[in-house]
């Protein structure tokens, strides 16, 4: 088998690992009776970024299974494996990250922001270095899924997945501000956005 081929299947893999930390925690804590998916209820073009995870999940299922995609876009930068490999180290630090988030976000964890039953502030674990760890590491794993890719199709979903969290950061924010106050000021004052 080609390294480059190699390298998408293990993406592949990661990436599906990946989600199934995010599906599986969220349907134990729905087991508990909380309800951890609440994205898109207070802005419905929060459903956009739905849309940016198909455009770079695609890609890489498409190329593995040899389902239609425009050859031109799946076409990489550069050649070496060497990327790829780092690439996927990265994948493995980030999906290692989130599962230690999950881990400090306890029952407070949300897909989206949760204006009928918020839980307390998160400021230990790993928040305790990052204030979006999660995010952080959703970041980490989609850079490593480029250099593992390094087309297009992957540079492009990463760019606008980019803008959709800090978009999605800011308005979590705001809405911490609001609901927790001095107290997340003084958060704030202590533990910086990313790292």
């Amino acid at each position: 088998m080609e390294t480059t081929a190699l390298q998408t299947e293990i993406n592949i893999v990661l990436l599906l690992a990946f989600l199934c930390m995010l599906v599986g925690r969220s349907l134990a804590m729905r087991k508990r009776g909380i309800r951890a998916i609440v994205f898109g209820k207070t802005d419905k073009r929060d459903f956009l970024l739905v849309l940016v995870v198909l455009l770079l999940v695609y890609p890489a299922i498409a190329k593995a299974a040899g389902l239609p995609m425009w050859s031109l876009l799946l076409e990489p930068f550069w050649d070496t494996p060497a990327p790829g490999w780092a690439g996927l180290a990265l994948c493995v630090l980030a999906i290692v990250g989130f599962a230690a988030s999950l881990k400090s976000f306890g029952d407070s964890f949300r897909v989206g922001i949760d204006v009928e039953r918020p839980d307390k502030l998160v400021t230990t674990g790993m928040f305790a270095y990052s204030r979006n760890p999660l995010y952080l590491c959703i970041i980490l794993f989609f850079t490593g899924s480029f250099l593992t890719h390094r087309n297009i199709v992957v540079l492009a979903a990463l760019i606008i997945f980019l803008l959709a969290i800090n978009r999605q950061i800011r308005r979590e924010e705001d809405f911490l501000k609001k609901h927790y106050g001095a107290e997340f000021d003084d958060y704030c004052e202590k533990v910086r956005r990313f790292i």
